[in-house]
């Protein structure tokens, strides 16, 4: 069922809703996919099959994997846009994408003051001595 080329729908994990197509088969619970997710292992319980087969090799580089994709009518992933030079970036809209990508990676402050224990605010007490 799951064939090299196989075209599925990721449904679990942060890519779930996205489509992918099946690079490699790895044995009988793992599979390698590719497309608008993430390249990686995935297991055959978090993929729902569609009855497309693209025609690609096994072991396919992303590049091929996004020609069939574009033939098929579906957008692959980009790629890191984060590590491109800004003057790489052609389209208004891969511009707004790296924005919108740093806004996200800032990391974020603590809404709510931390609890302290209030013995801890007290001054410490001197030993007298005997």
């Amino acid at each position: 069922m799951f064939e090299v080329g196989r075209l599925c729908v990721k449904i679990a994990g942060r890519d779930a809703g996205k489509k992918c197509v099946v690079v490699e088969v790895l044995d009988r619970t793992y599979v390698l996919v590719d497309g608008e997710t993430r390249r990686r292992k995935c297991n055959i319980a978090h993929l729902e099959p569609m009855d497309n087969v693209l025609d690609i090799q096994k072991g396919a580089s992303h590049e091929s994997v996004t020609a069939a994709l574009k033939k098929e009518g579906l957008e692959a992933r980009l790629p890191s846009l984060s590590r491109l030079p800004k003057n790489l970036l052609h389209s208004e809209s891969q511009k707004n994408l790296l924005l919108q990508l740093k806004r996200n990676q800032r990391p974020r402050r603590n809404l709510r003051p931390r609890k302290t224990n209030p013995r801890k605010l007290l001054p410490r007490r001197k030993r007298q001595s005997k």
